[in-house]
């Protein structure tokens, strides 16, 4: 039991924890007082709070907002002193728009948003201080932090808790501290019917509330009868997260007779009807004014520093006002739905899919999503997938994969017919143990590859990648979009795909490098002349380095991936360069220092072979100097392909000689093919199709003469173009294990390949596949060597949450304090 009296002291405590500079403050939530506590304390020291659900990942968020404090369950971490960022007076808190599937958009709202939201609420909820409110819903979300708000401001209690309904605990709780009220989403009610709460003994409870997406009028007739037999009222409600939770209630007396009507405008707000075209007199989008209504949305820590963009807002429904007074909502302007009470943009949610490659029609379902997909996936990845950008479980998808997608006789799509697809029933899973292949490949500790973390948590780079790929692609049968980011679980949930689909998935940068590295090693060995591999090989050094180094882990995680990376590059370059000098002279010592074009000899005809390794690590060793810059690493997270764009364009001006150096034809070979680098960097980062279209057009302009040969320039623009725009391609399931395993030793093959194929004079296709085969065992024995020779690595877990906690913060005690009131 926590008084008001004890919550000031607390809420103090935490503000004078949180210092006096105004800062933002990120905050992990749990139903517990640590986070009302923290949640409290920075709103009264006045900073701007950003809740986001804790045990979630936030790399997002932190990439693109860099908060200056961050609180977690386990305590508050201060990122640096003071504030980078230029915070408008009037704000004080951030809330992430609901289902958002591009990047984080945030809502602003300001004290007077959070002070007049809440009191609307206390007004019309009349809210007492006996009331005690239990926390079914995070206070992330608008709606469970307008409850805590609203109780707050009347001085009543709050049963924190993050049981759910369906837990005996919960009731056990709600009853011991006399709960009056609790809120829930439509599927909050869907498993009130399911635990029989018509039958529950809950004498002390006063009213329920109901938000987060429509109810079915059936139902909400049912609890309105319900309540009036045990003496308990339902208030329906409509709102939306830029409205700071509420725009609208229904009346108690009229949920059993107008179950489908949104009510009236909360105390203090009104509403009007805009007419729409297409829809009958009287009909319009509805529009809402109001002292709760948003500051505006947040797109990156520049929007911080705005005001107020006025206090109305057009809500994308189409409504009528009823000739009693009620609003009722019949449709929608854009493409939104609710789902566990989270606003799902359908529009986004298919032009997400459509960024990985997926081409995709999304629709309704009621309750839940519809989407039928053309392409290489079969139903359950399609619905994984379509859960992982919509941001709702996987059992709300229903999904169905298509020779075409269904179009209407007008060419637009035929959403109906999308339903009735998506009815079919989905694939069933076969998952595999994937853990061991994860502590296999990256030489940890198999505890340490929790469910949670993905192969780029776990320390993996663009060297075990490769191996990575074509192990799960063993394992899966194919190779899910963004595999390296996914959850380990949800690799597990992937199962096996049904046995009629052709071929395997390999990875676009995975075929590349196998095709290089035969390119390379067959026009040196006189078998062919097609020249230009080592450069595309720098390019997809570059789009690996962007997937795998450059990632939202912390600065030092970002430093350790290059460290890994340059010595798995240089360690083996040295060491074969030293024993090369053994038994010739084909080398110089300063190819022991990969400074052969540094440091010449220039006039050798063998010194410069390895010109490739030397750039690359090079290369790599100047994008490990800039990281190590916390400036750097501040602008390429929020920036990240802007940053890359930059760096393209400084490596083209290099390749147009815009300083003068006039290098000419060395330049090929030199640190100045570094755009090439850059390029494929840029590719990685690249994440529409504008962005893409543009790194295309560089690279094909750039390449307009870069060799003066027409058809080496047009075969590493093709395999830039497909690097950019296919990320997988599928190909018989041999061919695929063969790449990946040509792929993975293209290093040793590269550093081998010119003491190799002499050895067959006159022979050059047995030299070609004496060279690849020396490299391929090569690789293998160094595998086997590291993993008898390196211990294994034993990775931390990232997350660790507590348990539950179950308190009130009630009347008792009679001190209620200002603390709570800032709070608002």
């Amino acid at each position: 039991m926590l008084t008001y009296r004890d919550l000031a002291g607390r809420v103090g405590a935490a503000a004078r924890t949180l210092g006096p500079d105004r800062r933002l403050v990120l905050l992990e939530t749990r139903n517990d007082v640590h986070t009302l506590v923290h949640h409290l304390g920075a709103l009264a020291a006045g900073h701007v709070v950003l809740p986001v659900p804790a045990g979630r990942d936030h790399s997002a968020i932190l990439h693109t907002y860099d908060p200056d404090v961050v609180v977690t369950p386990e305590g508050v971490h201060h990122r640096r002193d003071g504030s980078r960022h230029d915070l408008h007076p009037d704000l004080a808190v951030l809330l992430s728009t609901s289902g958002s599937t591009g990047s984080p958009k945030l809502v602003r709202l300001s004290r007077r948003n959070l002070t007049a939201n809440a009191a609307a609420i206390a007004d019309y909820l009349d809210i007492r201080r006996t009331d005690r409110a239990a926390t079914t819903l995070p206070m992330s979300y608008c709606y469970g932090l307008s409850v805590v708000h609203s109780h707050l401001l009347r001085g009543a209690g709050l049963i924190l808790t993050e049981r759910s309904v369906v837990d005996d605990e919960f009731w056990q709780l709600f009853r011991r501290h006399r709960g009056t009220t609790f809120p829930g989403v439509p599927y909050t009610f869907e498993l009130l019917d399911r635990i029989g709460f018509d039958a529950m003994d809950l004498p002390d409870l006063r009213y329920l509330t109901q938000a987060g997406g429509r109810l079915p009028a059936e139902r909400v007739r049912r609890y309105a009868a319900l309540g009036a037999d045990r003496g308990w009222q339902l208030f329906v409600m409509y709102g939306a997260t830029e409205a700071t939770a509420r725009m609208a209630y229904l009346p108690p007396h009229l949920a059993a007779t107008r179950p489908a009507s949104i009510g009236v405008p909360i105390p203090g707000g009104s509403f009007f009807i805009d007419h729409a075209d297409g829809w009958p007199d009287g009909t319009g989008e509805l529009v809402y004014r109001g002292a709760n209504v948003m500051m505006g949305y947040a797109h990156s820590p520049a929007d911080l520093a705005l005001g107020a963009g006025g206090d109305t807002l057009r809500t994308g429904d189409i409504a009528r006002r009823t000739a009693d007074g009620l609003y009722e909502v019949i449709g929608r302007r854009s493409r939104f739905v609710k789902v566990y009470g989270l606003r799902i943009d359908l529009q986004a949610v298919e032009s997400a899919l459509a960024e990985r490659g997926v081409s995709a029609f999304c629709t309704d379902l009621g309750d839940g999503l519809a989407v039928a997909a053309t392409g290489p996936t079969d139903g359950a990845a399609l619905r994984r997938l379509t859960a992982e950008v919509a941001g709702v479980p996987a059992d709300t998808v229903r999904a169905a994969t298509v020779p075409e997608l269904p179009q209407l006789p007008s060419g637009k799509p035929d959403y109906p017919a999308v339903r009735l697809l998506a009815g079919r029933p989905v694939d069933p899973p076969d998952t595999s143990d994937l853990r061991s292949i994860f502590a296999d490949v990256l030489q940890i500790e198999p505890a340490a590859v929790t469910p949670e973390r993905s192969f780029v948590d776990l320390g993996g780079n663009s060297l075990s990648y490769v191996t990575m790929s074509v192990r799960l692609e063993r394992a899966l049968g194919r190779l899910p979009a963004d595999w390296q980011r996914l959850p380990v679980r949800d690799l597990e949930r992937a199962g096996r795909p049904p046995r009629r689909r052709w071929g395997a998935t390999l990875e676009t940068s995975v075929a590349l490098r196998a095709v290089a590295i035969v390119l390379i090693v067959g026009s040196h060995a006189g078998l062919f002349e097609l020249w230009g591999g080592a450069h595309l090989l720098l390019g997809v050094a570059g789009y690996n380095v962007g997937r795998f180094c450059l990632t939202p882990l912390p600065r030092r995680e970002r430093l350790r991936h290059l460290r890994t990376t340059i010595a798995w590059i240089a360690v083996p370059s040295v060491l074969w360069v030293a024993l090369t000098l053994l038994f010739s002279d084909h080398y110089h010592a300063s190819n022991l220092l990969l400074a052969n074009k540094i440091l010449g000899p220039h006039d050798s005809m063998t010194a410069g072979r390895l010109w490739f390794v030397e750039v690359l690590v090079w290369i790599l060793v100047g994008v490990a100097l800039l990281c190590a810059s916390t400036a750097f690493d501040r602008w390429e997270r929020r920036y990240p392909f802007a940053v890359a764009a930059v760096f393209l364009g400084f490596g083209v001006a290099l390749r147009y000689d815009v300083l003068g150096l006039d290098l000419g034809r060395d330049a090929w070979f030199t640190v100045l093919a570094f755009w090439f680098f850059a390029a494929g960097w840029a590719a990685a980062k690249a994440t529409t199709v504008w962005q893409r279209l543009a790194v295309t057009c560089v690279v094909a302009v750039g390449l307009i003469g870069y060799f003066g040969d027409p058809l080496r320039e047009v075969m590493v623009l093709t395999g830039f173009a497909l690097l950019i725009w296919l990320p997988a391609i599928r190909c018989p399931a041999g061919l695929t294990v063969v790449a990946g395993v040509v792929a993975e030793a293209s290093l040793y093959t590269y550093l081998t390949h010119y003491q190799v194929y002499p050895l067959f004079d006159g022979h050059p296709a047995v030299g070609v596949v004496a060279a690849v085969a020396v490299g391929v065992t090569l690789t293998q024995a160094m595998t086997m060597l590291r993993r008898r020779l390196l211990p294994v690595r034993d990775q931390p877990l990232l997350h660790q949450r507590g348990g539950d906690d179950a308190v009130v913060a009630d009347q008792a005690g009679g001190d209620h304090g200002a603390a709570p009131r800032r709070g608002g």
